[in-house]
């Protein structure tokens, strides 16, 4: 199957603005009309919403994302967050030993400082997503456009002058993408990824524990998120139980642009 199904460009990055408008409007009528019991309520409610479409890393309100890839084979994709990182030789070469493949989101201020560990990755057939240029965790979400633009376009141009080509997949920072993500997306031609399945392994230090967590939400096109050089010092040991797990049940890792194509169905 060719990726071009998945990879879904947000077409219309303002749209979002209109609705924004809209309800706005509308709650302004009603705080008029029935006054402020009814309308604070509802504007409360309204700004809610637009809060919640930023906080759940799944949700299209703003742009299309990927969560699971539509295939009934069992197989996974494997995205690594945060690096390159000082794990990510070593992951590198258990991703060989296990004939498995993953994509690579990383930070662009990252990738500069292991300009040679990017291209490994390239090198040895793996995929690289842009996760931002310089990873900021607790204020992504917040960012206003131009700051947005700036971490998404710097990290293009970073991970496309180093790598050689141009990401094509964007993971928002703690998955928390907010309305001023799209545009930049649009102009890059790039296409955000989420996920189906993680073991928070940012944080959690345990990897029979981080694998049991995934494991819980395994299943055909399975999109796993998956991080390295986290605090703990434990995320090589935590993707190599999951590469274990995953043989021991039957899956393979694909990227999306190599997904095999979905067996057709007989015909009565």
């Amino acid at each position: 199957m060719s990726d071009t199904a998945l990879h879904r460009v947000p077409r219309r990055p303002h749209a979002w603005l209109v609705a924004l408008v809209v309800s706005q409007l509308l709650v302004a009528m009603a705080w008029w009309q029935l006054g402020w019991a009814v309308g604070l309520p509802l504007m409360l409610a309204s700004h809610m919403v637009f809060l919640w479409g930023v906080m759940k890393p799944d949700s299209a309100m703003f742009s299309p994302v990927l969560v699971r890839l539509p295939t009934r084979e069992r197989v996974v994709w494997l995205t690594i967050d945060d690096g390159p990182s000082d794990d990510t030789d070593a992951i590198l070469d258990l991703l060989d030993s296990h004939g498995a493949t993953a994509t690579f989101f990383v930070v662009g201020e990252r990738a500069q400082a292991r300009p040679a560990t990017l291209r490994e990755i390239a090198r040895r057939g793996h995929g690289i997503g842009n996760h931002s240029q310089s990873h900021p965790q607790a204020w992504f979400w917040a960012l206003g456009p131009a700051r947005m633009r700036q971490q998404v376009a710097q990290a293009q141009a970073t991970l496309t002058g180093i790598g050689g080509v141009a990401p094509r997949w964007f993971r928002a920072v703690v998955g928390m993408a907010n309305p001023f993500v799209s545009a930049p997306l649009r102009e890059y031609g790039l296409a955000r990824v989420a996920w189906s399945a993680r073991g928070f392994d940012a944080v959690a230090s345990e990897p029979a524990a981080v694998v049991a967590r995934i494991e819980r939400d395994l299943g055909p096109g399975a999109i796993v998120l998956l991080h390295e050089g986290a605090r703990h010092g434990r995320n090589v040991e935590a993707i190599a139980l999951l590469l274990l797990r995953l043989e021991e049940l039957g899956y393979r890792t694909v990227l999306p642009e190599r997904l095999p194509p979905e067996p057709e169905k007989p015909h009565v």
